[in-house]
């Protein structure tokens, strides 16, 4: 792991500790680092903690403070921390079910959410489900037992019905109207390779890895090419070719 992010997640425990005491449980590093992605200058911090039990406002805030990227600078783009039940960690429950939520960096938009209630409709709720499906198969333990006898992976039923949930979000977001390249748009298809990886053969990979594993398994979609291609430099993918590729994806879950 590289020296600066072990670091920041050794201090990130110790903060966490500090503030909730006996009630931390684990803590486990999710997303990129848990599937051993992570990419100095582009990747995100995900981690995840749990508590023994439901954490009292004044804890969440407190953690927030400790955490968030004034307090405890993230050497990355950005920290994606949320903090769930042990309760819920282990339900395996489709529904978000944190306690908090905090999205802080350098370059990343702040963002604290201390109830489940106050996340906006808009922003997708698919995310945390998912989140603890990865955690289930590939979370980094930092502190606590390994991720897997913590957090519950979700019914099939409900697998498919957040990925279908995860893909239509994406698909409604705003592209260029026109022919050239789309920022952002390798992701999306990179996200819907993983999405589709998972959905055939059960298992979550990190996104250019899914790409790869498609392409190997004789899919010959240009676009797959193009948006690996794009994490090292090369042009994006345009809007409309990602969004012919996902809603391709997105059917196929489905079971259109």
């Amino acid at each position: 792991m590289d020296s600066d992010l072990q670091r920041y997640l050794d201090d990130l425990v110790t903060a966490a500790r500090d503030v909730l005491g006996a009630e931390l449980a684990g803590a486990y590093a999710a997303g990129s680092v848990g599937l051993d992605a992570y990419q100095v200058g582009r990747s995100d911090v995900d981690v995840a903690l749990v508590s023994a039990g439901p954490l009292s406002r004044a804890a969440k805030r407190a953690l927030v403070a400790r955490l968030r990227h004034e307090a405890l600078p993230c050497p990355a783009r950005g920290l994606e921390l949320v903090a769930y039940r042990r309760a819920v960690a282990a339900s395996g429950t489709p529904e978000p079910g944190f306690e908090v939520e905090l999205n802080t960096g350098a370059t990343m938009p702040f963002r604290c959410t201390l109830d489940p209630a106050d996340r906006p409709a808009a922003d997708g709720r698919f995310w945390y489900g998912l989140d603890r499906s990865i955690l289930h198969q590939s979370g980094l333990p930092l502190l606590g037992p390994p991720a897997g006898e913590v957090f519950a992976d979700l019914a099939p039923a409900d697998l498919r019905r957040l990925l279908v949930e995860a893909l239509s979000w994406w698909l409604a977001l705003p592209t260029p109207p026109d022919d050239r390249p789309a920022p952002g748009a390798e992701d999306a298809v990179l996200g819907a390779c993983r999405s589709l990886v998972r959905h055939r053969d059960g298992v979550w990979l990190a996104k250019v890895a899914a790409g790869k594993r498609l392409i190997d398994g004789g899919d010959t979609s240009e676009v797959v090419r193009q948006a690996i291609a794009a994490r090292h430099g090369g042009p994006p993918p345009t809007g409309g070719q990602a969004h012919d590729f996902q809603r391709r994806v997105r059917d196929e879950i489905a079971g259109a």
